[in-house]
């Protein structure tokens, strides 16, 4: 069980989702809710439950059990995650976090499986042999050059794209403009 005790201090789960006492936390509250961060306020017994009016807040009453609790965090960061991956048009405008940058052609088709598979590993060997290159298949060398040229061009919108040494690629949120 997880007590009042053991969430004296705000605490992180899932990296994601703050762990906030309530009311006690109420302005860091405010400061999560206007900055987007998902987060689970733990309520102590006998106090009313607070409205929660956006997708990334949920509520528990202390004491809870520590699986109750990570079964809420794990639901809440997936929400986070699925409502927060980057969107790609058929214009080639990729856009996260209220920004945009439009994207070449070769570029375009090469994020449409790393969105397709946000925060998921796509093998180089998908990426490399993508239907709609006109092109051909890319070779090793010009598949990296092309993932070198959309890191800097998603970096604006606080996209990564990560190498998995021998398997492929992820198109994650990291560090940047959102953050």
């Amino acid at each position: 069980m997880i007590t009042h005790e053991a969430h004296t201090r705000s605490r992180t789960l899932n990296r994601e989702v703050r762990l906030l006492r309530w009311p006690a936390q109420q302005e860091l509250r405010e400061e999560c809710r206007s900055r987007g961060v998902p987060r689970i306020l733990v309520l102590e017994a006998g106090l009313e439950a607070p409205v929660c009016d956006d997708i990334y807040e949920d509520w528990v009453r202390a004491p809870v059990p520590s699986h109750d609790l990570r079964a809420r965090a794990d639901a809440l960061a997936h929400r986070y995650r699925r409502n927060r991956a980057p969107q790609l048009d058929e214009n080639g405008v990729v856009r996260f976090a209220g920004r945009s940058v439009t994207l070449s052609p070769t570029q375009a088709e090469l994020l449409s499986l790393l969105v397709a598979r946000f925060g998921e590993v796509v093998p180089r060997e998908a990426l490399r042999f993508q239907p709609g290159n006109g092109e051909g298949p890319l070779s090793r060398n010009a598949l990296d050059l092309h993932m070198m040229r959309l890191r800097q061009r998603i970096g604006v919108l606080g996209l990564t794209v990560r190498t998995v040494w021998g398997r492929g690629y992820v198109l994650e949120a990291g560090t940047g403009a959102d953050e």
